[in-house]
C-alpha cells in the first residue's frame, strides 16, 4: 500500500472514531449497563443453532461448486472427479447439519444436561 492510501485509511478511522464519539451522549456513558448473561442450556442453543447454519452454508456453497464443475467438466474425467468429491463433501455437510442436534443429546446425556 502506497502511503497515501494508508494515510487515507487512517483518516477515515479518526473520522470515524471522532463521529461515534460525538455521537455517545453523556448521560448514556455514564449509566452503568448490566449485561444479563443466559444460562448454559440457552447459550449451547444459540452455538448449535450457529454451527447447523454454517454448515447448511457450507455445504450449499460445496453443491453448487460441484454443480457447476459438472456443468462445466465436458467430458474430462478429472474434472468430473472433483466434481463428485465435491457433491460427497456437500453430502457429508448437510449429514453434519441433520445430525448435529442429535449429537448434542448424546453429549448432553453424559454431562448429565
Amino acid at each position: 500500500m502506497s502511503r497515501r492510501n494508508i494515510s487515507r485509511l487512517l483518516l477515515v478511522f479518526t473520522v470515524t472514531v471522532a463521529a461515534v464519539a460525538v455521537s455517545v451522549p453523556a448521560s448514556a456513558a455514564a449509566a452503568p449497563v448490566i449485561v444479563a448473561a443466559h444460562s448454559l442450556p440457552v447459550i449451547v442453543s444459540n452455538i448449535t443453532r450457529w454451527i447447523i447454519g454454517l454448515l447448511f452454508g457450507v455445504a450449499t456453497l460445496f453443491l453448487t461448486v460441484g454443480g457447476l464443475r459438472y456443468l462445466a467438466a465436458g467430458g474430462d474425467p478429472g474434472e468430473v472427479e472433483k466434481a463428485k468429491s465435491a457433491l460427497k463433501s456437500a453430502l457429508i455437510g448437510y449429514a453434519l447439519a441433520i445430525l448435529a442436534p442429535v449429537l448434542l443429546a448424546v453429549v448432553r446425556g453424559w454431562i448429565g444436561g
